[in-house]
């Protein structure tokens, strides 16, 4: 059966915003500084470096975006918190579409008076997707000078060049007040996914080609990965009833963490969900899979929205970057892995919406993807396997960003973000480098964090209703191996660090940005390892002596050696795409086992889906939720990852611990309770 699919071009996704923005240029003549303008500097303007400066950065065009706080913040800040507060006379009633932009954005005076600005400084002032962010374009000479910083190139250690503003940034002190910063300064914000497969792996002997048969292959040891790192040997592999013993199919995943048996209801029925993508994918390969485990009649109700252009054709914004190498289906393996993720958790869903965008270097277009996501308003529950460590984000962007988030919890919409692949250690895909960090956006705080989890030596082989094993789900750190320890005998001395990269390892830790939220708390979430604002490295943008926020809040399986069954094909019409560079040599083609919190994410957003769709409405934003749950019954509504009688106990720095801890979070799902339970 042909699937119900829709595209839907959102190119110019601020429509209303357009009129607007073209009215804020006409007077601008009209309103050139004066020599004695005065100006402030933006606190935290400068993003911190230790790499060389290689000179100063030119280029002809540029785009800039001033980020402007919302109008009254505190209200909103306190609205937010009654909004998610059980017993308050605002509890989950929802803003409708627009109602956020007219309650909170930033006023036309205050727009006007930055696109002023702007043009009398020589810059052109541009449409945006959001009232909240004034867009201009210029030299950057006529950016330096009309922000009073400077543009340099730098060197990373791991040889990647870039730039960013070496000197602070300054606006008129006339608009200092409702300015929280300037985004497109830097080309450090290049979102990547959290897929971890396993590299030359080998099937049970005689099993390959669908035949079902026992799949069971043991969990590798240190000394197979050694082995296959040193000279190419295959690790032995068979887990789950997938095809060709590639990983769990969906029965198995919904019967290991306890789904309800209530038929559709329980299964996302009439509920909208939504994943955010950076590449193209290809439809014909969610059919595969749905005909696979669903039936020929199966038919994926699937939506495609393209933003600036999308990956395909993208409208990259000037001076920014959009690599073909990092565009067309790039990303193809994550996109697939978030669709049929989502359709193992909630196959009933009324639309599943694939929202698409370019995958630039300033992240302007990952925001106009965000912002199209919330202004639309049509997803309960989205989910995104794309992020960068907070190291390589600016003040202004994640402030930015967080806009966005606040419209999407105020209206009612639950965001999911994966906390990443290489253990405490966030920035090596980021950027190579090695510092302790987290994510964003999977750490900011309207964004539900999810960690990574391992069912380890548990593996149900053809059970298609396994029970969940208990004492046995361990943090997702294959063997112990990823750690910030010296080259030994131990890593074969290779050191921790490159096993954080090579195999993987949950996620997790304290925010570079954020103060902890007001829902955060219970048993563990203050800890030896808690943080707390300095003005600099630790949460920078909470009042010093806060503590930081905390990640992640939740977790799932997450690991590639027990992992979940892919389907995804390419060929000569899908360029750059990653599955076509392996899955067709694979038994059977085009069959996989993938993992990564790139799973764990949108499994919870379906546990969501599921839980909006048995209940009748939105949950909203569920971290309030999770931790309410987490401080009244936490044995009923989660899985605790205690490393009680475990051998793999940390993240590669984190312990877990009973409680919360930064590598798993609260825990895992009981989906059961988690979906059918009403408050």
């Amino acid at each position: 059966m042909i699937s119900h699919i829709r595209r839907i071009w959102a190119a110019g996704v601020g429509l209303i915003i357009m009129v607007a923005m073209g009215s804020l240029g006409s007077a601008a003549a009209a309103a050139a500084p004066s020599a004695a303008t005065s100006f402030s500097v933006l606190p935290r303007s400068v993003p911190a470096t230790s790499d060389p400066m290689t000179g100063a950065y030119a280029s002809a065009s540029m785009v800039v975006q001033v980020v402007l706080q919302p109008q009254n913040a505190a209200a909103l800040a306190s609205e937010l918190q009654a909004i998610y507060t059980q017993g308050s006379g605002s509890y989950h009633r929802w803003l409708a579409p627009g109602q956020f932009d007219a309650q909170f954005a930033p006023s036309q005076a205050e727009r006007s008076a930055v696109a002023n600005y702007l043009s009398s400084a020589g810059l052109r002032v541009e449409a945006s997707p959001s009232p909240f962010l004034v867009r201009a374009t210029g030299s950057s000479a006529q950016v330096s000078a009309a922000f009073h910083t400077r543009l340099s190139d730098y060197r990373g250690s791991a040889g990647r060049a870039y730039y960013q503003n070496s000197a602070p940034v300054e606006v008129p002190a006339s608009l200092a007040g409702y300015v929280q910063g300037v985004t497109g300064l830097t080309n450090t914000i290049r979102e990547r996914s959290n897929v971890q497969r396993i590299n030359q792996a080998i099937t049970p002997a005689g099993r390959a080609s669908g035949v079902r048969s026992s799949c069971e292959e043991p969990y590798p040891t240190a000394a197979q990965l050694f082995a296959n790192v040193n000279s190419g040997t295959p690790v032995p592999f068979g887990y789950g009833a997938g095809p060709g013993c590639q990983g769990l199919t969906p029965s198995q995943t919904n019967s290991i963490y306890s789904a309800p048996n209530v038929g559709p209801r329980g299964e996302g029925r009439g509920a909208t969900i939504a994943v955010f993508e950076l590449s193209e994918y290809q439809h014909s390969d969610i059919d595969a899979w749905a005909r696979t485990f669903y039936g020929p009649r199966y038919s994926p109700h699937l939506a495609d929205v393209n933003v600036d252009g999308g990956p395909v054709n993208p409208q990259c914004p000037a001076g920014d970057t959009c690599p073909p190498d990092f565009n067309g289906y790039a990303g193809d393996i994550e996109v697939d892995a978030d669709i049929e993720m989502q359709l193992a958790i909630a196959p009933d869903v009324k639309n599943l919406i694939v929202y698409n965008a370019p995958n630039d270097y300033t992240g302007q277009t990952e925001l106009d993807e965000y912002t199209a996501i919330a202004n639309a308003d049509r997803a309960e529950s989205i989910s995104s396997s794309w992020s960068v460590c907070e190291n390589d984000v600016t003040g202004a962007y994640v402030q930015a960003e967080n806009t966005v988030f606040e419209q999407m919890a105020m209206q009612g919409q639950s965001m999911f973000g994966a906390e990443g692949d290489t253990g405490a250690f966030g920035c090596i895909r980021s950027d190579g480098t090695t510092i302790v960090n987290v994510l964003d956006p999977p750490s900011q705080p309207w964004v539900t964090s999810v960690g990574g989890t391992s069912l380890e030596n548990f593996n149900p082989g053809q059970n298609e209703h396994p029970a969940y094993p208990q004492g046995i789900e361990s943090v997702w750190n294959v063997d112990g191996l990823c750690s910030d320890a010296a080259p030994s005998s131990a890593n074969d001395d290779q050191g921790g660090l490159f096993w954080c990269g090579a195999s993987g390892a949950g996620g997790g830790g304290s925010s570079q940005w954020w103060g902890r939220p007001f829902y955060q708390f219970g048993p563990g979430v203050n800890n030896p390892y808690t943080t707390t604002a300095n003005g600099t490295t630790q949460c920078a943008l909470a009042r010093k002596g806060t503590p930081c926020r905390e990640d992640p809040d939740v977790s799932a399986n997450a690991d590639e050696y027990t992992p979940y069954a892919e389907y995804c094909t390419g060929n000569a019409n899908t360029p750059y795409s990653v599955c076509g560079t392996f899955s067709g040599s694979q038994s059977p083609p085009g069959w996989f086992g993938i993992g990564g919190t790139s799973l764990s994410s949108p499994l919870w957003s379906a546990i969501i889906a599921d839980r909006d769709s048995f209940q009748g409405h939105r949950s909203g934003n569920v971290n309030p939720l999770l931790y309410f749950l987490f401080n009244i019954d936490p044995r009923r509504y989660f899985h605790d990852i205690t490393g009680a009688g475990q051998t793999t106990t940390n993240n590669g720095l984190f312990p877990v611990t009973p409680g919360y801890d930064e590598a798993t979070g609260i825990g895992t799902p009981n989906m059961g309770a988690l979906i059918t339970d009403t408050f």
